[in-house]
């Protein structure tokens, strides 16, 4: 009776399943921690899972109506972001015709209790200013996570054209040492509060 043959892997075939496996692994390290991270800043958020969950219903509402206007699309640069049932309305339209609308349509979101329109009337940003602007908010919210006044997890930075918004539920001591930090950041040109106080 003939014994069977054992078939001999190629070694690089077995360094190729094996580097597939470790990168699957780490993938999944990334994700666990990414989870983790997400789960603790869910949790130490001073509003309600419920509140937050309206929150980003009500962005993706307002950018559902914004997306339904033909000029606004096509003219216009827009952000909105809501925090606690306030937005801050932030971009550039070039007419006031349009800022009016941009502000109309957000005020069709039922769940908004208040509008913060900080919409300027000038022409798009290029795509430069725009990644000047993420990078100036990267280094606005270092300094703000560096500093044991504010409480990180309870600030939302948005930066358009270098003036920087600052969003959350502080009291005034904290809202106004993050203003004081995001002030003194290189190439910020100017600093808005759209706290709520507690």
């Amino acid at each position: 009776m003939n014994k069977p043959v054992m078939k001999r892997r190629n070694p690089f075939y077995v360094l190729i399943v094996m580097a597939l496996a470790i990168i699957h692994l780490q993938g999944c390290v990334v994700a666990v921690g990414a989870a983790g991270a997400m789960a603790a800043k869910v949790a130490n958020d001073r509003r309600t899972v419920g509140t937050q969950l309206d929150d980003q219903n009500a962005n993706s509402a307002i950018a559902y109506h914004w997306a339904k206007s033909d000029a606004l699309k096509e003219e216009a640069n827009l952000q909105a972001d809501v925090y606690n049932g306030v937005a801050l309305l932030t971009g550039q339209a070039p007419s006031q015709l349009l800022v009016d609308e941009a502000v109309r349509l957000a005020q069709e979101v039922d769940y908004i209790k208040k509008i913060h329109n900080q919409i300027r009337v000038a022409s798009p940003i290029a795509a430069t200013t725009q990644a000047n602007d993420i990078w100036l908010a990267s280094k606005v919210r270092t300094k703000i996570i560096a500093d044991e006044r504010v409480p990180a997890l309870q600030v939302k930075v948005v930066v358009q054209d270098a003036e920087v918004f600052l969003m959350g539920r502080l009291s005034n001591l904290e809202a106004t040492a993050a203003v004081d930090i995001a002030r003194n950041v290189s190439g910020v040109a100017r600093v808005v509060r759209a706290f709520e106080i507690n």
